[in-house]
């Protein structure tokens, strides 16, 4: 063993307890911004038909984010087994949405299926394209639900209805010329800073939308389930819409302040009252957030202790279908 490769070996090493210390230090920066008082009092005294529910419809989500990766498959043609893809994508989401996108994202995504024998590029390709899936939902839905209405904006507040339902028709026809770019464009591939990325096809486009905008719906529908059903499931959905893209604007580890700041403000003449609110909220944090990351974090020390032998697996696999 030459001496670069020596110390190019302890450098990862050192990078990688680096990694491992910095998701520690964000997990406790996060656990002491939850009041675990108000989650304890929440799991106990909550309706278990609506926590059930709830958590039920939590695993389609988490299910729904694994076919943005294997959309990503597709995309790639990358070899990797499915499982894999889906453990992947489960591990990172998990800590995407509590730790920020990168953390979960890019340095999580990159860690891992780099571990499991992806090439930079094709894992750089595979996060654009579940990125765009995420957000390519999320316009389709917000398009739909700010153009119609369906969120009273109470007076004086930063942004009026008319303003919204121009944002969600403006929305809408981003649809339709990202639609008519992937059926009609002549040129497909592009590089950016030494990656190429390739315009999908109107089908893969058309999967990303119903894929992407079930998942936005899903969400909704734990929160309403959560909220007793007490509130107008488009509303729920709207305020939701609005209180993700205020998160990403703040930046706060899993829109910690935000969420419920957008609700209490939009839902302040509804039938919930404050308590309500923040007790549905609550459960929503524990259910959607707390436990996919306490399991993701058991998963991903045992992917990281198996990658090694699963990466060997892999390589055979590729070389067989050679």
């Amino acid at each position: 063993m030459s001496q670069s490769h020596a110390r190019w070996k302890w450098i990862k090493k050192g990078l990688t307890g680096l990694f491992f210390i910095a998701v520690i230090v964000l997990l406790v920066i996060y656990a002491r911004k939850v009041n675990w008082h108000d989650v304890l009092n929440v799991i106990t005294n909550y309706n278990r038909t609506a926590i059930l529910a709830s958590v039920a419809l939590v695993m389609v989500s988490y299910l729904t984010y694994g076919l943005y990766d294997l959309i990503g498959q597709a995309y790639c043609g990358h070899k990797l087994q499915k499982r894999q893809v889906m453990l992947v994508s489960f591990i990172c989401y998990a800590f995407n949405l509590t730790l920020s996108t990168w953390v979960g994202g890019v340095a999580m995504r990159y860690r891992l299926y780099s571990r499991l024998g992806l090439s930079g590029s094709t894992i750089t390709r595979i996060f654009s394209l579940s990125i765009a899936t995420n957000w390519l939902g999320y316009v389709l839905v917000a398009g739909i639900v700010f153009s119609s209405g369906a969120v009273p904006i109470p007076k004086g507040w930063f942004i009026g209805e008319g303003t919204l339902r121009a944002i969600g028709v403006g929305l809408l026809a981003f649809v339709v010329f990202y639609l008519a770019l992937c059926a009609f464009s002549k040129r497909r591939r592009w590089t950016v800073k030494g990656h190429k990325l390739a315009l999908p096809s109107f089908r893969m486009a058309m999967l990303q939308f119903a894929v992407s905008s079930a998942n936005w719906l899903v969400m909704g529908m734990i929160i309403w389930l959560l909220f007793a059903q007490q509130v107008d499931y488009p509303q729920v959905l709207g305020v939701l819409l609005i209180s993700s893209i205020a998160g990403v604007i703040i930046h706060i580890p899993a829109g910690i302040g935000v969420l419920e700041a957008v609700f209490l403000a939009l839902l302040s003449g509804e039938h919930l009252s404050h308590g309500a609110i923040i007790a549905g909220l609550l459960a929503y944090r524990v259910i959607y957030f707390i436990a996919p990351l306490l399991l993701a974090l058991v998963l991903y020390l045992w992917l990281e202790s198996r990658a090694k032998s699963l990466r060997h697996k892999n390589q055979q696999d590729m070389q067989k279908q050679a």
